[in-house]
């Protein structure tokens, strides 16, 4: 493409941010301009981009007037502070943060429901999910015209790295206390996350359910299409630092073939479909990858309309930067 666009990255000092700048460098992404936004803590420092170190500036005083393009890779506070003031400069706006509601900016994963985008008006304003949703509804997707779904109980092993940096260096600093026999004292998470397993992420509501738990059913129903499929969903943080690793039981209204299940989710972009008998793993497969592993395909033991599988996918990569750029790869489409 001979045409280029100036591009913002907002919050491009955290791994979703950074991630974001070298995805739009591997795919050789036509970027005029790049132009890294952050707090006015994390200004003032430097991201790599292009065999460049591209200073990072504060969002507060930066003029969206001069991009076509903007990625919130930042908090939903953030996000709700300068989005208008990016699409009232005319200014396209890609929301990782959930800081937007759904009729201000669709959720959007271009291989389940890319066509979403043409039905919409410039300047542009599109979210990209939860990794957690991002990794189930690429599986269902290509099974959507397969099964009746009836209803989809996940749990999904979460790792810190979905608290960003913080959580990744928390892990750190815990498991080198232990390791060295000295005194712990938890600090982002409200007890020991080293060599444990914490039955919650977030704090939980009078019912008993944290937001990601809650945002990972309204994602789910939104990007299948299906508002009234009954979704169960637990979010526990596991002692990993990067990828999710998700459990999933699919009823369906009636039996099914698996074999026919197997080749859907074969043939479907961007899926992995691990051979039985064998399955994926987060450190031995998933981290660093652009791709959503699937394995443990099977029924249920005593219920012909039950699938149960396992899935795995990078969190920070394919879960929120890969899919937010290939999301701007089909915006620049449009913008053309």
């Amino acid at each position: 493409m001979s045409q280029s666009f100036d591009i913002a990255v907002i919050g491009a000092t955290g791994t979703v941010g950074e991630t974001i700048v070298q995805i739009l460098e591997e795919r050789d992404f036509p970027v005029g301009d790049l132009h890294l936004l952050a707090s006015v803590e994390s200004a003032g420092s430097s991201v790599a981009y292009r065999g460049k170190n591209v200073r990072v500036r504060e969002v507060d005083t930066f003029d969206f007037s001069k991009v076509n393009l903007v990625f919130f890779a930042a908090g939903p506070a953030v996000t709700r502070s300068y989005a208008p003031r990016a699409t009232a400069a005319g200014c396209s706006v890609i929301d990782l943060s959930a800081g937007l509601s759904v009729d201000q900016a669709p959720n959007l994963i271009p291989e389940v429901n890319g066509a979403l985008l043409s039905g919409l008006a410039e300047p542009f304003q599109v979210a990209c999910p939860s990794p957690g949703a991002t990794a189930l509804a690429m599986v269902l997707g290509p099974l959507r015209d397969l099964l009746d779904i009836r209803r989809v109980n996940v749990t999904a092993c979460m790792a810190v790295s979905s608290l960003g940096r913080e959580g990744v260096t928390e892990l750190a600093r815990q498991t080198a206390e232990l390791l060295n026999v000295r005194p712990l004292e938890p600090r982002v998470f409200d007890r020991q996350m080293a060599f444990n397993v914490l039955a919650q992420v977030g704090v939980p509501d009078a019912q008993g359910h944290v937001p990601l738990e809650k945002r990972m059913v309204d994602e789910l129903r939104e990007l299948l299409s299906l508002p009234l499929i009954k979704v169960g969903a637990s979010c526990i943080q596991v002692p990993v630092f990067f990828g999710d690793s998700l459990s999933v039981s699919v009823q369906t209204a009636s039996p099914f073939d698996l074999a026919a299940v197997g080749a859907a989710l074969d043939a479907a972009d961007g899926i992995d479909l691990v051979d039985a008998g064998d399955y994926p793993t987060p450190v031995g497969d998933a981290v660093g990858q652009d791709v959503v592993y699937v394995g443990r395909l099977r029924a249920g033991i005593d219920d012909a309309c039950e699938l149960s599988f396992w899935v795995t996918s990078d969190n920070v990569r394919k879960g929120a930067a890969l899919n937010a750029v290939q999301v701007a790869e089909l915006l620049i489409k449009e913008l053309v």
